[in-house]
């Protein structure tokens, strides 16, 4: 089983594929030229296998590559930002 993380940047969001079938979304909204990250969902069936962690690192690769600060707003990307010092230069 392979997961494909897309960067999905026309609808400000990364995506979760697995055998083509969406497992997962990871969304942001931009807002002052910070990227807000309001929602990070994976579908129960695919639970447990790191996915949501995949998605929100996408977004920081992505807001690392185009200079871009985080603003961590939903509660899964706030625990998983906040509590790790790698993540830190995106804050």
């Amino acid at each position: 089983m392979d997961i494909n993380i897309i960067f999905d940047e026309a609808n400000n969001q990364s995506l979760a594929y697995i055998d083509q079938v969406q497992a997962g979304e990871c969304q942001f909204e931009i807002k002052d030229d910070k990227w807000h990250i309001v929602h990070t969902g994976v579908r129960p069936e695919y639970g447990g296998r790191g996915i949501a962690k995949l998605l929100v690192k996408c977004i920081i690769d992505e807001a690392r590559k185009r200079g871009k600060k985080i603003v961590p707003i939903c509660s899964y990307a706030q625990k998983m930002m906040f509590n790790n010092e790698e993540y830190k230069d995106v804050l």
